[in-house]
């Protein structure tokens, strides 16, 4: 019948801390605290290249040459993905430590990325996802000091810094690594490092799906051409009809959210095209399917008021088109999981509380698919997200690369039995 729960969590808790404290796993642990600058100046490093989604090609060339230099065995795949493996010979099952490449804002010099005077980085994509690449370098650097002590597994570790998480990327890095890669049914696990913290276990996955919306007309000038249909006021209707729909009144979180209009040459003419880019994301699947079928309902009402409008006047009419350009699978991990277990042990190991929550990360991909996946802040504190102000502060990091790596090698002990 096997030992009561609350008894097996004990006895693998105790586990957890012989394994931390075992030859090569102990001196690794110590190396990860010893080694905060050389942490810190690989941070700094890595988000000085710029990386924007879908130009990723420079920042991926320098984590490809980084991982080499750490003895990594290293090939970019079809999609861009930069994978490491500790040797040519390492053939699977693997245990994969993800982070994402790309950033939402882009350093325009290097001085963008920049040390202050209370010991906090600055400069956009320091803290989402420079945290998290310092980490994948961190693993690597670590697991060449202590792979040699760690004895026969049955699984081995395996680095991806992957493409296309922000924006209209689409996760397509972790799409390829889940359905295209040859790897693909290697992998057992995802642990992605997805920003700070070690305060946060994503396990929930928030699906999300992304729109753009244009109206098109013939424009004109705004005196002579008078009445002529707008597509900037056939916009706003529309965008001020969705936003005051109910759709997303109900028990689970919904967000919307257009972030992009864009549309019209001069103050003084009319546009001849106007486009907008809306976010929804939502817990309920159900609810971001009708909020699809709003929007649509909400575009054709806007078309039909400006062109009943511009009829009365004999004026040019305009058309409408919505084209979805993004789409995130929602998931959810059993709390049987063995990552979630892993994790959750070592973090009573090392005295880390954490609440499990519900966020849209390249572990979508996975959970969708009933895949072992998480995802967990590297360490240190981070703000300002996706915008001018983003910081990050490595006080507390190595708490979380220490958190990392037991959660691995936990997972690689276990997978050998």
């Amino acid at each position: 019948m096997g030992l009561p729960l609350r008894l097996r969590g004990a006895k693998k808790s105790a586990q957890t801390g012989v394994l931390a404290d075992a030859d090569g796993v102990r001196e690794t642990l110590a190396f990860l605290s010893r080694e905060r600058a050389w942490v810190s100046e690989k941070h700094l490093s890595v988000c000085r290249i710029p990386a924007p989604t879908f130009f990723e090609e420079k920042r991926a060339a320098w984590m490809a040459a980084e991982f080499d230099k750490l003895g990594w065995a290293v090939e970019i795949d079809r999609s861009g993905n930069v994978i490491a493996r500790p040797d040519t010979a390492a053939k699977g099952p693997f245990v994969a430590i993800t982070a994402h490449l790309d950033t939402v804002l882009a350093p325009r010099t290097a001085d963008d990325i920049r040390v202050a005077s209370d010991g906090r980085f600055l400069g956009p994509g320091i803290s989402d996802n420079g945290s998290g690449l310092a980490g994948l370098l961190a693993f690597a650097a670590a697991w060449r000091e202590c792979s040699a002590a760690m004895g026969n597994l049955a699984a081995t570790p395996l680095l991806v810094a992957n493409v296309g998480e922000e924006g209209e990327g689409n996760l397509s890095g972790m799409r390829y690594l889940c359905r295209q890669s040859p790897l693909a049914g290697s992998i057992r696990h995802f642990l992605v490092l997805d920003g700070p913290g070690t305060d946060h276990i994503t396990a929930h996955a928030l699906g999300s799906r992304r729109f753009e919306i244009a109206f098109s007309g013939p424009g004109g000038h705004s005196w002579t051409d008078h009445g002529t249909a707008n597509p900037v006021h056939a916009m706003a209707a529309m965008i001020s009809d969705f936003t005051a729909n109910p759709f997303a009144a109900g028990p689970t979180k919904t967000s919307i959210n257009f972030g992009m209009i864009e549309g019209g040459a001069s103050i003084n003419s009319i546009p001849s095209e106007a486009r907008t880019k809306l976010d929804i994301r939502s817990e309920s699947p159900e609810t971001m399917e009708d909020a699809g079928e709003s929007l649509t309902d909400a575009v054709e009402r806007a078309l039909a008021s400006e062109n009943e409008r511009a009829q009365r006047k004999g004026k040019g009419r305009l058309t409408a088109k919505i084209r979805e350009i993004g789409s995130r699978p929602g998931g959810h991990l059993d709390e049987r999981s063995p990552l979630l277990v892993a994790l959750r042990l070592v973090d009573q190991h090392l005295g880390i509380r954490a609440s499990i929550d519900c966020a849209s990360t390249d572990a979508n991909i996975p959970l969708s698919l009933g895949l072992d996946a998480l995802s967990i802040g590297a360490g240190g504190q981070g703000g300002g997200a996706h915008t001018t102000s983003e910081w990050y502060h490595p006080e507390g990091r190595d708490l979380g690369l220490r958190r990392i790596f037991l959660t691995v090698c936990q997972l690689l002990r276990d997978d050998a039995r």
